[in-house]
């Protein structure tokens, strides 16, 4: 279950890393990465600091491939990495968001979901975690599950299911969660840039899924 997971994350990391992945290239496995960055507060006015921008990755799935398969079992992971700026006064702190600088939480559009009901729901998950509640339901399938990837500036899940459900999650959405950028506006640090790095990876045995992808964004070999 997911209590489990979750004390053997917290207990050893997410493993050891696979020699043989890092050394190997396989086309039934691909990572894609982005390096990107957001500004995850805005001054507006009179009416304090407000949440400012929120990205979404559009991902170059082979989404043909990946639904010929139907059924077959596939697996995603996804890990969000970012630095935070610890509070110059950070003795004392009780809240955890008068630590951090800025917290980013990634999602992944779900199969029954058009893109601006995808964005509405991080809109409102954005608010939920500041206000304490949590009212959307969950998403199957995840190892980890939101309430307990979101720790620390590294977060990491995994998502198993069909091929044919993945092929319809090709939107990964990154927000912003509140920081004493946003809670100290004395500081004036709310115009900050937050940069992370996002790494996507799918696996589906014995099928290339490398090739498609490679071909659509134009991938060359240098020789």
């Amino acid at each position: 279950n997911k209590t489990a997971v979750a004390n053997l994350v917290r207990h050893c990391g997410f493993g050891v890393p696979s020699l043989g992945k890092a050394l190997w290239s396989a086309s039934d496995s691909l990572t894609l990465i982005s390096e990107s960055s957001l500004h995850p507060f805005r001054k507006d006015g009179g009416k304090g600091v407000k949440y400012g921008e929120m990205n979404f990755h559009e991902l170059p799935w082979p989404v043909e491939v990946l639904e010929s398969l139907g059924s077959q079992q596939v697996e995603m992971r996804v890990t969000l990495s970012y630095f935070i700026e610890p509070n110059p006064s950070a003795r004392g702190v009780t809240s955890r968001y008068r630590y951090e600088s800025h917290g980013l939480r990634f999602d992944v559009k779900r199969p029954a979901e058009n893109d601006q009901q995808f964005k509405a729901r991080l809109n409102k998950e954005a608010r939920d975690e500041e206000e304490g509640t949590r009212t959307s339901g969950g998403d199957e399938g995840w190892m980890v599950g939101k309430k307990g990837r979101h720790r620390g500036s590294l977060h990491s899940d995994i998502w198993r299911g069909t091929a044919a459900d993945l092929a319809s999650r090709a939107i990964i959405g990154v927000y912003p969660s509140p920081g004493w950028w946003r809670t100290r506006p004395a500081l004036e640090r709310y115009d900050n840039v937050a940069r992370y790095a996002l790494l996507i990876s799918i696996h589906a045995d014995d099928v290339d899924i490398y090739t498609p992808v490679a071909n659509q964004i134009g991938l060359t070999v240098d020789v």
